[in-house]
């Protein structure tokens, strides 16, 4: 039985295009499924699925949206009806692929319904802004977005080329055999450049007792794209020792994981062993990028890209209080660990971001905010040292077996 690519695309402007990409994605044998949510005209070929029965999926008529005139409703009607129709189609088994093109207002319609699909289904979005800040669009999933390079606004002798080898990526993706893998139980971690050390000395802890320990990059996109797969049954515990993400969603650094960052394991009941990893800082990009009110601050060049800030006592107060209000919903095994040497590589003592008594206000919030049968355990380490890795894995390893 032939594969189903379903495209999704405003077909009152972009007619042409997707009538080009449909031709070369039949030719390689495949059956396409057309998803129209033009808004202003009509669509220059009939879809399989109209953009009214769209607009309906996402709560309002066609005809109400165009008799309205509002083209925020009409985008906010058409993006919530895309991801309904694309989710319907998947459950429906009618959905093998996902293929759109568009600009700006086209990519957000397509790429919601793309971040609906789960990982693995093949995405490609061929889009004007791909060569920008995609994370929006992209979020959490795998969605492989191509530079249109010219306006999606006809066939022409560059767009015939960048669609053909989008479709043909798509089909690629469709062809392509995924080999069985061998799996173990697994655990997710989080981690950032100071912390190295740290999840490094875990992960060959817990793999040689038959865990596979997959290692999530704490920089907003990493801790969400965690938490996603930890709702969605990826893992069997966490070792969430990076918590930094929280720094910046207070203090408005530019790697925030959003609130829903160190809440799902907890509410998903899994064992969690958690430490306040990197709290002794604050990301942001180039020094010149660092806020006005943040200038005079303890500032650290990274690298040439990326500036830390040191978080300050009053902060650290703050984020022991958000950290405790997480947990504290936690319905399966949790523990925090704290280590008193010092939070990350450069909060050690003597380092660049040794601040006691930041940490200390840290501690102290700790242990006044989280809920009391939750261990808050103190190791006289810094959160690199190998004391600090057996401290965690064996706790992890006593959450596991149940004891």
């Amino acid at each position: 039985m032939a594969k189903n690519v379903v495209m999704i695309g405003s077909l009152d402007t972009k007619g042409e295009d997707y009538a080009f990409v449909k031709k070369r994605i039949e030719a390689e044998g495949f059956k396409v499924i057309v998803v129209d949510v033009g808004v202003i005209g009509d669509p220059s070929f009939k879809p399989d699925i109209d953009a009214d029965s769209v607009a309906k999926a996402g709560g309002e008529s066609l005809a109400s949206l165009r008799g309205k005139g509002d083209k925020g409703l009409a985008m906010a009607v058409m993006t919530k009806g895309a991801a309904e129709i694309a989710k319907k189609l998947f459950k429906e088994g009618q959905l093998d692929a996902l293929f759109g093109m568009g600009g700006s207002a086209g990519t957000a319609i397509i790429s919601a319904a793309m971040r609906a699909l789960p990982l693995g289904i093949p995405k490609v979005l061929v889009s004007t802004v791909a060569s920008g800040d995609t994370k929006p669009y992209v979020g959490t999933k795998d969605i492989v977005m191509i530079p249109s390079i010219v306006d999606v606004a006809g066939v022409n002798a560059i767009s015939a080329g960048v669609y053909s080898r989008a479709a043909g990526a798509l089909t690629g993706m469709l062809e392509t055999e995924v080999p069985e893998v061998a799996t173990k139980p697994l655990i997710a971690a989080s981690m950032f450049g100071n912390t190295t050390q740290l999840i490094n000395q875990c992960k060959e802890i817990m793999e040689k007792e038959d865990y596979e320990v997959m290692v999530f990059h704490s920089t907003g996109t990493g801790g969400m794209t965690m938490e996603d797969l930890i709702e969605n049954d990826y893992f069997v515990a966490a070792l969430d020792l990076t918590t930094t993400e929280l720094a910046d969603e207070l203090c408005g650094g530019v790697m925030s994981a959003g609130p829903k960052r160190l809440t799902t394991a907890g509410l998903k009941g899994i064992p969690q062993v958690v430490a306040p990893g990197c709290l002794d800082m604050v990301n942001f990009w180039a020094i010149d990028t660092v806020p006005e009110k943040y200038k005079k601050r303890k500032l650290y060049p990274w690298n040439p890209n990326v500036t830390l800030m040191r978080t300050t006592p009053e902060e650290n107060a703050k984020l022991g209080e958000i950290m405790a209000q997480r947990l504290n919903h936690s319905k399966g095994p949790t523990a925090v660990f704290f280590p008193l040497k010092g939070l990350s590589q450069l909060d050690s003592p003597e380092g660049e971001f040794w601040w006691p008594e930041a940490n200390e206000a840290l501690l102290k919030s700790l242990k006044e905010n989280l809920r009391k049968d939750i261990p808050l355990i103190e190791i006289d380490a810094n959160i690199n040292d190998p004391i600090f890795a057996k401290a965690v894995t064996d706790k992890m390893f006593e959450f596991l077996s149940g004891k």
